[in-house]
């Protein structure tokens, strides 16, 4: 059986009942040759209304070259007759007894089965010819009417050449050369005419002027980015019941029923957290948002090449993280909608039918997007223009991050940063990464399970001193060059575990002492962790959660140190990543963020040195360790000051005030004193008690600026310092003022396009500021100089926010 889509999918605009009567002419004859045409071959029909929604008509036709050839008549026969209800789609006048006989053949089509299909066809064709007269003498009438219209207020719709609207005269050429490319503009009202070409310009799109003569007493489309609402705002309170989460994630592969089985597992751990962060927050008012999720990766459109992986010791990293977010979402008690098809995406997002060139019309249905980089994608083939309008509301999954210089397009293009991924120009913190090392973008994170005291107490009696469990359900990663040499080590003094996927021959990869268990299931491979002194990594998969998983369960971390580190310029798997970052082991947050005693960082390659840490590992009694930042409640604190308090939409006030003294940051009037000051014992300024403190998130309060050396990034001086760099502080020190606090000699300071600047270069004296907001980068650095780092202060084992932040 081939089944094969009318033109992909035929979209019309209306359900039948709301067409004009004198459609019902092309609509009933075209109806009749289509259904005759598929029962000469023996095929099936199916008409399907989905509530006021377009509707789809799709047919399964017996055969193969023939069929095809006879579809692509079919759909030539169909396109012929759309064009032909838009061309009459302005004409008016209908009766109430035209009005019955359509509402007869809207019927008439929607009880249309295969069985009894020639008398059926030939009740509809017998209800079009008694209407045919009538039909041509509405044709005549309304023919007549259109000529008066265009002899009357109208004019010939010439194109107006309108200096506001510059761009206007070239659209109407683009549309008249090329309005058929896509169905979107008949959906429109575009029928060829330059009256129409002017309508749509101005009333869907925004290139060209209102006509004088158009109804303009309705209010116009919705251009800007700002979601309005006719609705008052909700109060979002918190859930402890996943039941309708579950619901919504739905079912039909494998991928989402890991994501709901570890929903379930974890729920009473959330609801747990959910009362602590609401007792937290002393009952404060909150607002329900309206919250779209697209899990891109997990399309069809996408390839979806994690769900058959599931079972088969494939990565779940991603699942992880995305059911993670969708239970932190819920439970805040935000009103979501969750799509896993470009279709349901077109649905929620109200997308014209065609090929995403119109913009939608009206107001954003949601306040906030969460994709990831194919859903991005996606977005831009379906939203058109209406993308960069709404971007604003869009926040990126990310695993790896996404650096300024890569996600800024032009300069990206200039200054070879260009990847297959980044350049969306959005501000580098609606990237959300997995774990945080990127600071110029914001800290999602997932979560892994909490044990109570009882448990923890219980893991550390049970135990296996010489029990060691290696990181690697695929075989393929146990095809480490070298890997004998350490692992006999390992062998000498430990049991050695493995869960490496198979199914029917053991893997030739690991070796014959080792125990290999197969893929286990969560809840078994956690007594297998519970049991293991060790966990030991063989360098892939970079920054996965199992080893954050291990840790809480007790066991020590041992994972190789990269030397030189791995990055995009000299490691395959990061090429074409949208980031300079250099991994300095297989989990930099383990060895940065956690270290020793639970996790050990050694040379894989020096035989003495890898023995050594083994030795100390079995001497060495460690409790479960889980990072505050990744247990249920540390993941809810984050999203919600996230969610309370990220404003991507709103214009930023300028800094310094249009009033200030000098364009460059001179302290204005009514701020007479300096901007900074030096903190007590420290090399480092903070904002003046006594200036202005602008409104910002994180508060200005939290910021200390410091310089970095030659060659190093504002995320490592900050890090030396035992703070974090703040991407949302840099237009604060961004100035002069800054400059003179620290101490710079500028004899010229210039503004440019330069994703190390704000910056100074001793040896020449010349000063640096940012031109493009963009391009406010941590990651930044240059061996010429010395970069203006906003840092600030964290609260304890929440990286990601301030003290005050919260």
């Amino acid at each position: 059986m081939i089944t094969g889509n009318i033109d992909g999918k035929i979209m019309v605009r209306r359900w039948l009942v709301t067409f004009k009567p004198f459609r019902i002419f092309v609509v009933g004859i075209g109806f009749f040759s289509l259904c005759f045409l598929m029962t000469s071959l023996g095929g099936q029909f199916s008409a399907k209304r989905l509530g006021d929604s377009p509707f789809t008509i799709r047919t399964e036709v017996m055969g193969g070259v023939e069929s095809r050839g006879v579809l692509r008549k079919i759909s030539d026969m169909l396109e012929v007759i759309l064009k032909r209800m838009d061309s009459l789609s302005k004409l008016d006048n209908s009766t109430t007894s035209d009005t019955r006989r359509l509402d007869e053949l809207s019927s008439a089509i929607n009880r249309f089965q295969p069985a009894g299909l020639v008398e059926r066809i030939q009740a509809i064709a017998q209800n079009v010819s008694n209407m045919a007269v009538r039909v041509e003498q509405i044709l005549q009438n309304s023919m007549a009417a259109g000529r008066a219209v265009r002899d009357g207020s109208s004019g010939q719709c010439e194109v107006p050449r309108d200096p506001r609207y510059p761009d206007c005269p070239g659209k109407v050429d683009w549309m008249r050369a090329r309005w058929t490319s896509d169905p979107c503009y008949a959906f429109y009202g575009v029928d060829g005419s330059d009256c129409s070409f002017l309508i749509y310009l101005n009333e869907v799109e925004w290139f060209c002027p209102p006509l004088a003569w158009r109804n303009h007493s309705s209010p116009p489309t919705v251009h800007t980015h700002t979601r309005q609402t006719a609705t008052t705002k909700r109060q979002a309170a918190f859930r402890t019941d996943l039941s309708s989460l579950l619901d919504l994630v739905g079912t039909g592969k494998e991928s989402l029923s890991f994501m709901k089985r570890r929903m379930r597992r974890l729920a009473s751990q959330w609801g747990t957290a959910a009362q602590r962060l609401h007792a937290k927050l002393r009952q404060r008012w909150r607002e329900q948002k309206k919250i779209l999720v697209h899990v891109g990766f997990l399309t069809e459109e996408s390839g979806d090449v994690f769900s058959p992986k599931v079972l088969k010791g494939g990565p779940l990293g991603e699942m992880v993280q995305w059911a993670d977010i969708l239970t932190a979402l819920h439970v805040l008690g935000h009103n979501l909608k969750i799509s896993m098809s470009v279709k349901e995406l077109q649905g929620f997002l109200g997308v014209p039918p065609g090929r995403g060139s119109c913009p939608l019309t009206g107001p954003l249905p949601f306040d906030l997007i969460y994709t990831d980089y194919h859903g991005m994608q996606q977005m831009k083939q379906h939203m058109g223009l209406s993308l960069k309008r709404h971007k604003c509301h869009i926040r990126v999954i990310d695993t790896f991050g996404t650096e300024p210089a890569y996600n800024h397009e032009d300069y990206a293009t200039l200054h070879g940063y260009r990847t297959n991924w980044g350049y969306w120009n959005l501000n580098s913190r609606q990237y959300m990464t997995m774990f945080p090392h990127t600071p110029d973008n914001s800290f999602m994170g997932f979560v892994s399970e909490e044990l109570n005291d009882t448990e923890k107490s219980s893991i550390m009696r049970n135990k296996v001193n010489n029990m060691a469990v290696v990181y690697g359900k695929e075989a393929s990663m146990w095809k480490l060059q070298g890997k004998e040499g350490f692992l006999q080590i390992l062998h000498r003094y430990m049991e050695v575990h493995g869960t490496v996927y198979y199914e029917t021959q053991r893997p030739p990869e690991v070796p014959a002492y080792v125990k290999n268990h197969g893929l286990l299931p969560q809840h078994e491979l956690q007594t297998l962790l519970r049991k293991a002194k060790l966990f030991i990594g063989f360098g892939f998969p970079y920054e996965g959660p199992a080893p954050l998983e291990a840790i809480a369960n007790g066991c020590i971390y041992l994972q190789p140190k990269f030397h030189p580190p791995h990055s995009s310029l000299n490691h395959e798997f990061f090429r074409g990543k949208p980031t300079s970052r250099e991994v300095s082991s297989q989990h930099p947050y383990a060895e940065q963020y956690i270290g020793r005693p639970h996790v050990m960082t050694v040379d894989y390659n020096n035989s003495q040195e890898f023995d050594s840490a083994i030795r100390e590992i079995m001497s060495t009694k460690v409790e479960p360790y889980l990072p505050y930042e990744y247990t249920c409640e540390g993941m809810l604190e984050r999203v919600h000051a996230y969610i309370e308090h990220q404003d991507f939409c709103t214009p930023e006030a300028p800094f310094p005030p249009a009033n200030s003294s000098s364009k460059l940051g001179l302290s204005s009037s009514a701020s007479p004193g300096p901007l900074f000051v030096l903190l007590p014992n420290s090399s480092a300024l903070t904002w003046a008690p006594n200036a202005n403190a602008p409104p910002a998130w994180p508060p200005l309060s939290s910021l200390r600026l410091l310089a970095s050396q030659e060659g190093q990034s504002c995320v490592e001086a900050c890090q030396r310092a035992n703070l974090v760099c703040e991407p949302a502080l840099f237009r604060f020190v961004n100035n002069r003022e800054a400059l003179r606090g620290l101490e710079v000699q500028c004899e010229v300071v210039e503004a440019e396009v330069n994703h190390v600047f704000p910056a100074f270069s001793v040896l020449r004296r010349e000063c640096g500021l940012q031109k493009d907001p963009l391009l406010y980068s941590c990651a930044g650095l240059s061996p010429k100089y010395r970069r203006l780092c906003p840092c600030r202060d964290y609260r304890r084992g929440q990286v990601a926010l301030c003290r005050d932040c919260l």
